[in-house]
């Protein structure tokens, strides 16, 4: 290992990331940053912790200063004062040749995908590593040709972006960012003005590729809940503050009465790409089932249905199939419920089903059925001779008196409690 003493060239840096960041320190840390446009105060004391190989989301509301931490994070922005401190480093601190290292571990992923309408699909990729290194031509074609493997760019390397889909786009953009293995991936809005099936398919991208590559990431978002199934993280920010940190189950239980009314104003009465009810109101449902149990004696059970490889159908028919599927397997669950039972969106792979007046048995035989019924033209829009299943968990639990909604849950989804796994073909 290089001494951290010398010229402030790239073995310095290397040497602060390994020795400096503990497991429970954060990454990237702001301490009472302040920003001012004119008369515009931005930043007013904002305070925000980060930490590696999480996927931490910041929100708020329009012009409430997320772009502008996010500048300030790759370094496009300055602090008027406060101190930005990545890997325990103050980057105010940092000399001109430390400050580009450093700046080599980020990737930044924009709204609008910012493509070059001018370069093909493989330049486009290509372009921060063939600027910005002196790496060979033919490794740069190994790299790109690996990350368009990667995010299914297949056969479209001499097209340009105005041939190319907003689903398509975003994928494109993806993999630019990603080919210089960052460490740490910003993302700008990045579902925006895409439909439901799309925005899935790019959240469940970012959350998959983030647990194979292990980048940091750091995404501005407005999408409330889809963004809860993809972030260890949350922070939200308002009148230049922080207002919030934590989980995504923390924020829907906190008191603040500011960060409840904008978390319940962006939430929509249903899920985008399901239809059915969001995890937050699938919860209420199960409340009011709870206070049926408690005062008429119904009782009632609760079934967690996982779908275990989706990643496996994503890979082989791309991520818009996958998340497809899934809006299919919701519309055949709910075509089979009852008007009293409530089947919700739980996770970017499972759903909740609150059965009215069933006890065990008639949980499993729900599923039961559910297998005999289903085919792969049901689910998967095609025949079962192309070679993947749509592969079922079933977890239960039957609600007991004032049980709490995550005991049961937990029990629901725990491995000891999966009586049921079917494969659809």
């Amino acid at each position: 290992m290089h001494s951290p003493r010398g010229g402030g060239g790239k073995e310095q840096i290397e040497t602060r990331f390994v020795l400096e960041t503990g497991m429970n320190q954060p990454l990237i840390q702001f301490s009472n940053v302040f920003k001012s446009f004119g008369a515009n105060r931005v930043l007013r004391g904002a305070d925000l912790s980060i930490f590696r190989g999480e996927i931490t989301t910041i929100i708020g509301k329009s012009g409430a200063g997320k772009s502008v931490l996010l500048k300030h994070i790759i370094g496009l922005m300055e602090p008027d004062s406060g101190e930005i401190i990545i890997n325990g480093q103050a980057v105010s601190k940092l000399k001109k040749a430390e400050m580009e290292v450093l700046r080599e571990k980020f990737s930044y992923v924009f709204q609008d995908s910012a493509l070059f309408d001018s370069m093909t699909v493989f330049e486009n990729i290509a372009l921060p590593i063939s600027e910005g290194t002196s790496m060979p031509k033919a490794k740069i074609r190994e790299r790109v040709r690996e990350k368009m493997q990667l995010f299914d760019l297949h056969d479209i390397d001499g097209k340009y972006p105005s041939q190319l889909s907003g689903g398509m786009k975003k994928r494109v953009a993806l993999a630019r960012a990603l080919v210089t293995d960052p460490e740490i991936v910003l993302f700008d809005e990045p579902t925006t003005g895409l439909d439901p099936i799309r925005k899935s398919a790019v959240l469940t991208m970012i959350s998959e590729y983030q647990e194979k590559l292990g980048f940091t990431g750091v995404v501005i978002s407005h999408e409330i809940p889809d963004i809860f199934f993809i972030s260890q993280r949350l922070a939200m920010i308002d009148e230049g503050r922080i207002r919030f940190e934590g989980s995504p189950e923390e924020i829907q239980r906190v008191s603040d009465p500011v960060v409840q009314q904008f978390v319940q104003g962006l939430e929509r009465p249903s899920d985008d790409l399901t239809g059915m009810p969001t995890q937050v109101q699938g919860e209420r449902r199960f409340q009011e089932a709870m206070a049926r149990l408690h005062d008429e004696q119904i009782t009632f059970s609760v079934i967690v249905l996982t779908v275990e490889n989706l990643d496996e159908i994503s890979k082989e028919l791309g991520h818009t199939a996958g998340q497809t599927a899934l809006k299919n397997f919701a519309n055949q669950l709910q075509q089979r419920l009852r008007i009293t039972d409530t089947c919700a969106r739980h996770g970017l792979n499972k759903l909740m089903l609150v059965l009215h007046n069933a006890d065990m048995e008639r949980a499993r035989n729900f599923c039961g059925k559910l297998a005999r019924d289903l085919t792969a033209r049901d689910i998967l829009e095609r025949d079962s001779d192309f070679g993947v299943d749509f592969w079922i968990s079933a977890g239960f639990a039957e609600a007991r008196k004032d049980s709490p909604f995550s005991e049961v849950l937990a029990h629901a989804e725990s491995k000891e409690s999966t009586y049921f796994e079917f494969r659809v073909r």
